[in-house]
């Protein structure tokens, strides 16, 4: 079974077996190791769960960085200010042409006043685009009218990342290859090796196939222990796949 607890562990640990240094977003930006991996959480749904993995990588002595929704089901204050208090980075998953309908004025007042709330729980200085694959709007629009770096913020993956030096995996799907469904978290990159499964990452670890930079996108709310939740979200995913393919990525 992929996308379990188990599994998550079992590739945190390959990645330290395999020399890597970690560092979270803001760190990589200020000052990049040689081999180096980023942990990118996109916590969309289920802050518990993003919880759960920053507690497991807090006990492998790993920091990550864990991105918020401002909305109810990504939003929770508790769960931010604990993340925080292990260690990691806190960002903006910002969404502000979706929620604000396409209009610019309202979508960076949006941005300005969801940053500010965040800022008083963390210390912000990166932020990453969600997707909202169901939209008609790409939040990162918003920047060619305003920057964010007027915003005190240093960086922003789709914008600040050279994906042809940095090897992009993300879990979006449901798998390590779901570009296909993915109508929005993707990257153009020069790297031409995939893979579908987390067994197929932690071997090809083993094997010292993969780059010395790595930025590694998880939706903690794929990740499970419970076998009924686990399902739900498979049967979930695979059908929202088939909506993004036929729907929106097709068009």
């Amino acid at each position: 079974m992929d996308f379990t607890i188990t599994q998550y562990k079992k590739l945190l640990s390959a990645l330290k077996l395999s020399e890597y240094e970690f560092q979270t977003f803001n760190e990589f930006l200020l000052d990049p190791k040689e081999k180096v991996i980023i942990l990118r959480h996109d916590v969309d749904l289920l802050p518990s769960n993003s919880l759960r993995l920053a507690e497991i990588q807090n006990e492998l002595s790993i920091n990550g960085t864990y991105y918020f929704r401002a909305v109810p089901e990504s939003w929770d204050e508790n769960v931010i200010v604990q993340i925080a208090a292990l260690g990691h980075e806190i960002g903006y998953h910002y969404e502000n042409l979706t929620t604000c309908n396409g209009d610019f004025k309202k979508g960076i007042h949006d941005f300005e006043k969801n940053l500010t709330n965040l800022r008083d729980l963390a210390q912000v200085s990166t932020i990453c685009m969600h997707g909202s694959p169901m939209s008609k709007y790409d939040s990162k629009d918003l920047w060619k009218d305003y920057n964010y770096k007027d915003f005190g913020i240093i960086g922003e993956p789709y914008f600040d990342v050279d994906f042809d030096k940095i090897f992009y995996l993300t879990d979006t799907g449901r798998c390590w290859d779901g570009h296909k469904v993915s109508v929005r978290d993707k990257v153009d990159t020069s790297f031409k090796q995939t893979y579908h499964s987390t067994n197929q990452i932690i071997d090809a670890l083993k094997k010292n196939e993969l780059p010395d930079r790595i930025m590694f996108t998880f939706h903690p709310q794929r990740w499970h222990h419970n076998s009924l939740f686990w399902m739900k979200e498979l049967l979930f995913q695979n059908s929202k796949n088939l909506i993004k393919k036929y729907f929106f990525v097709s068009k």
